[in-house]
């Protein structure tokens, strides 16, 4: 039995255009293609596919993803740690749900609030490795300590800056604005300086900010974070941003 990509993307909660970079990547290539072009897919793909979104949901990189792929030959003795690595993250989940249960009753009942309740179940580590392996421990740990620095006050703030700068773009692209309209550039400028701060100070030359624009579309997290504000946001950012770092860096 076989699917055709249109069958599998909807089935999977994905889309087409994925698919096909995955079979680009080397990641799913096709079972087979048909005279007409199209790319069918069978059992073994459906199983391969599984595996490389529980690993997305990981938060690993396509090129890790890539490589563990490669590494485990043993379909079954993955899905074997794919399945220990989810009831783990069932786990965690049900820890944050009892925390914001505890922190919505004693909020609502006047009680003092305990951090160790507060933030149970919680990992702002999750990517440790993903970043460590890309940009180097150094990286990480910077980072790490200028999160963690920040205080709950500063992050907060830190978030709601992407947030409105994420609205300003996409109200922008639902306008039909071009990307290198001054006033969506000067959006831009906020971004520019939102990235330098979580950078720490260090300001991105042009090269590295097209290439986080480009790493918006590419990877799904940041395009799935772009996208809930509207529909072509995440590319329209990527233009915006390519403008500015041609004009202005």
């Amino acid at each position: 039995m076989e699917w055709s990509i249109q069958d599998i993307a909807r089935s999977a909660g994905t889309t087409s255009r994925t698919l096909r970079h995955y079979g680009q990547l080397g990641l799913l290539p096709p079972s087979r293609v048909g005279s007409n072009g199209y790319r069918y897919y069978d059992q073994s793909s459906l199983v391969r596919l599984q595996r490389i979104l529980l690993l997305r949901e990981l938060g690993l990189s396509l090129p890790m993803i890539s490589e563990v792929l490669d590494g485990q030959r043993d379909t079954a003795a993955a899905l074997r740690t794919h399945l220990k690595l989810l009831e783990q993250e069932r786990q965690r989940i049900g820890r944050q749900i009892e925390s914001v249960r505890t922190t919505l009753r004693k909020t609502e009942e006047g009680e003092e609030l305990m951090a160790a309740e507060v933030f149970d179940g919680f990992d702002h580590t999750k990517y440790e490795q993903e970043v460590t392996e890309r940009w180097g421990k150094e990286t990480y740990q910077r980072g790490d300590r200028w999160w963690r620095g920040l205080g709950e006050d500063g992050r907060k703030a830190h978030l709601d800056e992407q947030a409105e700068i994420a609205t300003g773009l996409a109200g922008a692209a639902a306008a039909g604005r071009d990307p290198g309209d001054e006033e969506v550039q000067a959006i831009v400028a906020r971004h520019y300086e939102w990235v330098v701060e979580g950078w720490q100070g260090r300001r991105p030359t042009a090269e590295q900010f097209r290439g986080l624009g480009e790493m918006y579309v590419q990877d799904e997290r940041f395009a799935a974070n772009y996208e809930k504000f509207g529909t072509g946001v995440t590319e329209f950012i990527r233009d915006a941003m390519a403008v500015y770092a041609d004009r202005r860096l």
